[in-house]
């Protein structure tokens, strides 16, 4: 019987794959991890809102390779509640996996908020939106609303797939009205003054209107009300961004929504050695690159505990992306401080340069691989 500290992480997105390969790199041999996921692929979601232009699709990996190639145990099966006096995790197939530390990176549930309209999912972005985009092209649509619920998952997408459609019908030489509707006061403000400028300029160029501060409903396919001032828009077509609920991960304290809270050091409060990273947390921004770095902090405090000469830090969210837009796409970064960016900047990205998640171990893991296939092949 194995003496190794036992970490269990259950999730196999970019959170839970973070940690994994963190924690081989801050505590190696002093601990034995055991990686529970219900998918076997990991799909790399920054690029998958490329695929209904006809971009390419975006990259999946075998989850084994990664998972083994850090030394973990990779265990199929989703998570069902925590028994935190016993330390143990129960699975939906009734299987029971013990733990000295727990790392829930389960993700969010992805719902639907309007039933008349388009979701976007990035899950199977190109099946929901091809036969849009190919519907523009073919000048069938004269009118698209692109609009953001209340509580929005993540906006970037939204504003991609706006000034990507205006771009493509463009290009193919037809007209197309385009709106966007966000309750946002500035284009994406997650990122600062800076970039909401930088935003509005690309969004005025492409000719998309920008209704911001605004409460959508879609009560009929193709009719849109915006509140305040009760303005009704008819379009040929709504495409909406889905709303976001937490894991509601039983037995363990949850946030509003089914959320789960942390402290700044991404531990669960109450539970012991529990800590959370990733959209499953409370934190408003849900971004990769974000629940990585969360996945970060909480591998070093996990390490710490396990008995490596580390000490742990607090978690200070760095934001960073590319917005596609039909032509030169836009990198933008920001330090996020009270849910909004400061220090943000923006520039045109580079020549070859492609949207990537920032993870420090994460990302140089996924190229080696790619390396290591394009030698393969």
């Amino acid at each position: 019987m194995s003496d190794k500290f036992r970490v269990l992480i259950a999730g196999g997105g970019v959170a839970g794959l973070e940690a994994t390969l963190a924690l081989k790199e801050l505590a190696g041999d002093r601990v034995r991890m055991t990686v529970l996921a219900p998918n076997e692929e990991f799909v790399y979601r920054p690029l998958a809102v490329r695929e209904p232009f006809s971009y390419g699709t975006a990259r999946r990996y075998p989850l084994a390779p990664i998972v083994g190639d850090a030394g973990a145990e990779l265990r199929a099966g989703e998570l069902a509640r925590v028994d935190r006096a016993t330390r143990t995790v129960h699975t939906a197939d009734g299987a029971a996996l013990g733990y000295d530390a727990l790392l829930l990176a389960p993700g969010a549930r992805v719902t639907t908020r309007y039933k008349h309209a388009v979701t976007v999912d990035d899950r199977r972005m190109d099946e929901a939106l091809r036969g849009l985009i190919q519907d523009v092209e073919d000048g069938y649509l004269k009118r698209i609303a692109f609009v953001s619920p209340g509580r929005m998952a993540w906006p970037l997408p939204l504003y991609e797939l706006a000034l990507m459609s205006a771009a493509r019908a463009f290009d193919a030489g037809v007209e197309l009205s385009v709106t966007l509707v966000t309750p946002e006061e500035l284009p994406l403000v997650v990122f600062g003054g800076e970039v909401s400028a930088a935003v509005r300029e690309l969004l005025a160029e492409a000719r998309v209107e920008f209704v911001p501060s605004a409460h959508a409903e879609v009560p009929a396919s193709g009719e849109v009300i915006i509140q305040p001032g009760e303005r009704r828009m008819h379009v040929d077509r709504v495409v909406a961004l889905p709303e976001l609920y937490g894991p509601s991960v039983r037995g363990v304290p949850l946030g509003e929504y089914g959320f789960l809270p942390t402290d700044s050091f991404l531990r669960v409060p109450d539970c012991g050695p529990v800590f959370a990273a990733g959209d499953a947390t409370e934190f408003p921004v849900k971004h990769g690159g974000l629940g990585a770095q969360q996945a970060d902090v909480a591998a070093e405090s996990i390490a710490a505990l396990a008995g490596a000469p580390i000490e742990p830090t607090r978690f200070r969210p760095t934001i960073e992306g590319m917005l596609l837009t039909g032509g030169k796409p836009l990198h933008i970064t920001a330090h996020i401080t009270g849910g909004r960016g400061s220090s943000a900047q923006a520039r045109v990205a580079d020549a070859g340069e492609r949207p990537k998640i920032a993870a420090r171990y994460l990302t140089p893991a996924l190229e080696a691989r790619e390396g290591q296939l394009a030698r393969a092949g």
